[in-house]
């Protein structure tokens, strides 16, 4: 029987997994045209299941030289000579364990290179020999290097590169045999590495690889093909799942991230499954549940996510802006902090050229992470868990009574008569302090996530998850009686969307005629609970 799986490359016949088919053939596409080109992707996006497959499609065409660099040590690059050694070995490997069929007199010649004296070894030796396979062979070859990130900071494969480049320009322009296509694979874009290759150790920018294609295949994982997965799933389990729910929900927490979508069914399918039964567990409050064991557990993405964020100290501040600011940015092709963003995963552009964090999941992790973090955490922690007991009744949370006890926390400390104090705390501390004041509150039982297109300066919009019910408090900056009405009009139409009866609003003020505390209006058939701090 099948199951998900979240590590290591996928497999058709053992994993249930979307069908990834057309985008193979995509790819595929620009091999036919000869090209050179990158796939960078964040981390467990798939890549190498996308390369196994590739491989398996391009092998009754052409001949596919398949390596990784993860498996070759760094002193491989300490020179030129190391270097051509270690890819001859590995392409010997390649012809004795996956049966490669590589010319005898080009695997004798590789033997002699890694036999020979480093000192009298170039680089060049190892092109001269791929040259001459290729130039005998019937079918074009095609190399696939993943995990080329391990290569990076060195000159030698700045060397490689610029081989590469050079047979692909001679093959242009003088029919010099050359690979058919070179595909290289990481989460760092080769184009843009920074290298320390002069003596002095000064940075300088290289781009070796500008004879790449630009690489544009989507590899998000779609709705409709985690439908077909799921599809597949029910016709085996039998739960009674309505499929399209649930992918849509799996869709719209993870945007299709390929590991967040296998994680979440991998979830379902073992521990939500075993702990309330299957026919329970395969609905949309099933997947919320795997959700919220996925943003408080340790696993590979997240340990390599937050360790960019404590040594990209720029990109950590970057996202906050966005996050707890409310910040919209602008997306600009040619800043590095949003171009790593993005080549770690964290980003993406949106439809109205602005960045926006790549999907609800990595949200809820880094909310998380930057409440964790808080200056305020200590403080609104203490102060909210004193009043935890009193916040939960019959399994349902006390939204206006955990307003007014946040209010009271924070009437005091105002400074009413200091305007750029006042500014600063509601523009910049307002929300955080709210947050931070509702973490422990929900913390292991509830969740709560942030409307995208609500997080601004003026307003946002919190979905709290709890026990199988949902609220909605609206956190907005008072702008006066209009300003007002018209936040209450949207939040009572927001409502209407998720069928409530009853929603909250919470306004940070710099009126001081405005008293501070929570009253509850009447809208139509809505009831509506204000807060003022």
């Amino acid at each position: 029987m099948k199951v998900f799986n979240t590590t290591a490359v996928c497999i058709p016949s053992k994993h249930y997994m979307v069908d990834i088919s057309e985008k193979v053939e995509e790819i595929k596409k620009l091999v036919d045209g000869g090209k050179y080109f990158t796939i960078n992707r964040a981390r467990q996006y798939g890549k190498t299941t996308t390369l196994t497959a590739l491989r398996k499609k391009l092998e009754s065409t052409y001949m596919v030289l398949s390596l990784d660099f993860q498996s070759i040590g760094a002193d491989v690059f300490e020179n030129e000579a190391f270097f051509s050694q270690a890819m001859a070995r590995i392409i010997i490997d390649c012809h004795e364990f996956e049966k490669i069929e590589i010319p005898e007199e080009t695997i004798t010649a590789l033997a002699m290179l890694n036999e020979a004296s480093p000192e009298k070894i170039k680089l060049d030796d190892f092109f001269r020999i791929m040259k001459r396979w290729i130039n005998k062979s019937d079918r074009g070859v095609v190399l696939i290097i993943d995990e080329v990130d391990s290569a990076t900071n060195n000159q030698v494969f700045l060397d490689f590169l610029a081989g590469l480049r050079d047979l692909y320009i001679g093959r242009e322009t003088d029919g010099i045999p050359a690979f058919q296509s070179v595909i290289l694979a990481g989460v760092t874009d080769v184009k843009h590495l920074k290298m320390k290759i002069r003596p002095d150790k000064e940075h300088k920018e290289n781009s070796p690889w500008n004879i790449a294609e630009p690489f544009n295949v989507d590899m998000s994982l779609s709705e409709p093909g985690i439908r077909g997965m799921l599809d597949e799933y029910e016709s085996d389990h039998n739960t009674g799942m309505c499929t399209d729910e649930v992918a849509r929900k799996i869709h719209d927490y993870t945007n299709g991230y390929p590991f967040l979508v296998s994680r979440i069914c991998q979830l379902i399918d073992t521990d939500i499954c075993s702990s309330i039964g299957k026919e329970a567990a395969w609905t949309c409050d099933g997947v919320e549940e795997a959700v919220k064991k996925i943003i408080t557990e340790s696993n590979t993405l997240f340990d390599s996510l937050m360790s960019k964020l404590k040594n990209y100290e720029r990109l950590k501040l970057q996202l906050r802006r966005i996050l707890l600011q409310g910040e919209t940015i602008e997306y600009l092709p040619d800043n590095k902090e949003q171009e790593q963003l993005m080549m770690f995963g964290f980003i993406t552009r949106s439809n109205d050229n602005t960045i926006v964090v790549a999907n609800r999941i990595f949200e809820m992790r880094l909310y998380k992470y930057y409440i964790g973090e808080s200056k305020f955490s200590e403080e609104m922690r203490g102060n909210a868990l004193d009043n935890k007991p009193e916040f939960i009744k019959n399994g349902e949370l006390d939204i206006p009574l955990i307003m007014k006890r946040f209010i009271e926390t924070q009437k005091y400390i105002r400074n009413l008569n200091d305007e750029e104090a006042e500014r600063k705390f509601i523009e910049e501390e307002g929300r955080e302090k709210f947050l931070t004041y509702l973490s422990p509150i929900l913390n292991g039982t509830g969740t709560y996530s942030i409307e995208e297109q609500t997080r601004t300066r003026k307003r946002m919009d919190i979905v709290i998850h709890y026990l199988g019910k949902r609220y909605i408090i609206e956190l907005k900056i008072w702008h006066g009686e209009k300003y007002n009405s018209a936040g209450e009009k949207q939040i009572i139409e927001y409502l209407d969307y998720w069928n409530l009866d009853t929603g909250y609003m919470l306004s940070f003020s710099f009126n001081k005629k405005k008293i501070p505390g929570v009253k509850k209006i009447q809208i139509g058939e809505k009831i509506l609970y204000e807060g003022i701090v």
